[in-house]
């Protein structure tokens, strides 16, 4: 059987060479993986995907937001009343998936079986208006935590939205497209009023399925510079035990450099300090902290614990969902209440917001 697998971040692509790495060695190369690169620089992955052996193809896709589109945001005006916003909305979906069609690659009706991360983006709605039927997958680890996208993006007439997807009329994300099979999670229990055809494949799972030369592949795929980062490990001191600070998106540039500067004064009396940034959070740490060690390249999170003898005593997140952390001793979860102190908690508490009507 064929697939393709269309992914927006690294851990997209992550997890997807997870699951072909968790079919085995005879399946290799029957699945094509397609890297949007709307919201991220996948860098030289492309290259390395590709000589891995794991991957038949493996493409970029310049997919097109509606805000590149006067055209199409046109049609994404509040217009007053429900009726004309709704009639709006239908055009919108439209012309939304049709601004898609020169930049998709490849042609997706061809394949088997077709894997979708973070359907709310464009392809969603270009798979709804070309009647492919395709697998949902959430958009990060027990993402729907903090944020249920499809209820949150539709509050007025929700029932009447939902039939309307699934109609096909309109385009709702991450489960209700009429052309949705499934909608995969990692755990089940971590969404908030999950659509009926939600589906389970945890983390550990497929993780715990991988073999040494899986762990290797997964290394060579996501890390570009392995020997650079081994080498920032050794050098840190060896009296001290090691703090990893993930950094994250959050807030605005000043506002993150404080947040995660307050982290830092924490730790630096008792550890040495290793920050690792988001791949898409463009703060130059270096610069900002050079007394810490700054993990250089953009990569996935997850692939440290793939990367033999790599492992600190104690990682420290945010928001970020840290329930896949293998290669951390002790885990620090700061979550909301500490970003509460950094920024507006309206803009980030929008899920209990939902759920406390």
């Amino acid at each position: 059987m064929t697939r393709a697998y269309i992914c927006h971040t690294f851990y997209h692509a992550y997890v997807a060479t997870m699951k072909e790495l968790n079919k085995g060695p005879s399946h290799r190369k029957e699945a094509t993986l397609i890297l949007s690169t709307m919201s991220n620089d996948f860098g030289t992955m492309k290259d390395r995907a590709e000589s891995s052996g794991i991957y038949k193809d493996v493409y970029l896709f310049d997919e097109k937001e509606d805000v590149s589109s006067p055209e199409v945001m046109a049609y994404h005006e509040d217009k007053g009343n429900i009726v004309s916003n709704l009639l709006q909305r239908i055009k919108y979906t439209r012309m939304l998936a049709k601004l898609q069609e020169p930049f998709v690659p490849v042609d997706l009706s061809s394949y088997d079986e077709v894997y979708v991360f973070c359907d709310s983006d464009p392809i969603g709605y270009y798979l709804n208006f070309k009647k492919i039927r395709y697998h949902a997958l959430e958009d990060g680890l027990n993402s729907g935590k903090l944020d249920n996208q499809a209820m949150l993006s539709n509050k007025g007439a929700w029932p009447l939205k939902k039939l309307m997807a699934r109609m096909g009329l309109i385009f709702i994300e991450s489960g209700y497209s009429r052309y949705c099979i499934d909608y995969e999670v990692n755990d089940i229990s971590a969404n908030y009023m999950p659509p009926d055809n939600v589906i389970e494949c945890s983390f550990d799972s497929m993780w715990e399925k991988l073999s040494k030369e899986d762990h290797d592949i997964l290394a060579y795929i996501f890390v570009e510079n392995i020997v650079e980062i081994k080498k920032q490990l050794e050098s840190v001191s060896e009296h001290k035990e090691r703090v990893m600070i993930l950094t994250e998106p959050l807030c605005d540039f000043e506002t993150r450099k404080r947040l995660f500067g307050d982290i830092i004064k924490e730790y630096k009396n008792d550890y040495d300090i290793l920050i690792k940034p988001h791949p898409r959070d463009l703060v130059d740490y270096k610069e900002a902290f050079p007394q810490v060690t700054v993990l250089q390249g953009r990569f996935p999170m997850e692939v440290i614990a793939d990367i033999d003898d790599l492992k600190v005593e104690k990682l420290v997140s945010v928001i970020t969902q840290v329930d896949n952390v293998k290669f951390a001793e002790e885990i620090v979860y700061l979550g909301l209440d500490f970003l509460d102190k950094y920024e507006d908690p309206a803009i980030h508490r929008k899920m209990e917001n939902l759920i406390n009507g």
